[in-house]
C-alpha cells in the first residue's frame, strides 16, 4: 500500500488535466494567474464530505471576495459529482479524478484505516495555490466540520 506524502508549501503543483462535473476543462495551465483552494475529499454524499462541502458553500462569498476559487476533488463519477453539487447547491466545481491520477500526483492517495479496515483512498487534505501555481499552504488532518470556517478565521 502507498504511503501518503502530500506536496508541501513552496512546491509547484503537478501537471494535471481533467474536467468538472459540468464537462468544463480544468488544468494546471488553465488555472495559472488565479488563486485557488483545491480540497481533496474521500466521497460524495458521505456525512463528513457533505459537511465540508456545505461549509465551503456557506463561506463561498468570503473566498469569492478574496478572489480565491474553490475546487473539490474526489474519485467519484461525473454523475455522482453533479448530483452531489445540485443536491447541496454547491457553487464551485467538483473535479473528476476517477483514476486517482490527480490525487496521487498531489500525494493525497494512500493507506487509510476506518472501522478496523485498511484500504487505499483519498485523504482529506487541501492546498492553497497562488497565481504562479505554487503551494502557499497545505492543510493536513483536516476536520470536515470546521475546515472551511477555520480557513475563513485564519485569512
Amino acid at each position: 500500500m502507498q504511503k501518503v506524502s502530500p506536496l508541501q508549501e513552496n512546491d509547484y503543483i503537478p501537471k494535471f488535466s481533467t474536467t468538472d462535473s459540468e464537462g468544463n476543462a480544468i488544468s494546471n495551465k488553465i488555472l495559472i494567474g488565479q488563486k485557488y483552494l483545491i480540497y481533496f475529499y474521500p466521497r460524495d454524499n458521505t456525512p463528513g464530505c457533505t459537511t465540508q462541502a456545505c461549509g465551503f458553500r456557506d463561506h463561498f462569498s468570503f473566498f469569492r471576495n478574496k478572489n480565491i476559487k474553490i475546487l473539490g476533488v474526489s474519485g467519484d463519477s461525473k454523475q455522482s459529482h453533479e448530483k452531489f453539487r445540485m443536491k447541496f447547491l454547491l457553487p464551485f466545481p467538483l473535479l473528476l479524478d476517477e483514476n486517482h491520477e490527480i490525487s496521487k500526483a498531489f500525494g493525497v492517495w494512500g493507506q487509510k484505516k476506518f472501522m478496523g479496515r485498511t484500504f487505499e483512498g483519498i485523504h482529506r487534505i487541501s492546498f492553497f495555490i497562488d497565481e504562479s501555481g505554487k503551494i502557499v499552504k497545505t492543510c493536513y488532518q483536516v476536520k470536515a466540520k470546521s475546515h472551511p470556517k477555520d480557513l475563513v478565521q485564519e485569512w
